[in-house]
């Protein structure tokens, strides 16, 4: 999810697992016609904790890597955009978000790396400065932490 305003970066959400179903609409509506509300993958997770497995809102945080607060909004953004979706015969749709996948077999740690997503060009991180804060010596372009968000692992997500 990318902003256009200055502000904090959005944090990376743990989901339990993707979708395996990224699409619903309604019947008898040729699919030309039908309009789509997105729905982001953290939003879905919000909706599967809350809704579905009963979690209050602080355990369901904690499990997404969140604040209470920060789930809330989540949780309220899954809600309406799923209401308007039935209230108005919209396709509902499910993809985006900054999200990670749990994995019990990967460790917890992220690799003392920084690269550069246009060029590729790896150095080794300095701790207590963000790589984003780094720019890559051969093409001034901004760096990522390898393994973190918005890395190749998790691109497809984004």
């Amino acid at each position: 999810m990318k902003r256009n305003r200055a502000g904090r970066p959005v944090s990376c959400r743990n989901v339990r697992e993707m979708p395996k179903v990224t699409c619903f609409g309604p019947e008898g509506m040729c699919q030309g016609e039908q309009e789509s509300v997105m729905l982001t993958v953290d939003e879905l997770e919000a909706i599967r904790l809350a809704d579905r497995e009963g979690c209050y809102q602080s355990e369901a945080a904690v499990r997404m890597n969140v604040s209470r607060q920060t789930f809330g909004r989540i949780l309220e953004s899954a809600h309406r955009k799923v209401a308007e979706a039935i209230v108005e015969g919209k396709r509902l749709c499910i993809e985006g978000g900054v999200v990670r996948q749990e994995c019990d077999t990967l460790p917890d740690f992220r690799p003392d790396v920084c690269f550069c997503p246009e060029c590729g060009h790896e150095l080794p991180h300095v701790k207590g400065v963000p790589c984003r804060e780094s720019h890559c010596p051969l093409c001034n372009f901004p760096l990522q932490r390898k393994g973190g968000c918005g890395s190749e692992l998790n691109q497809q997500y984004l």
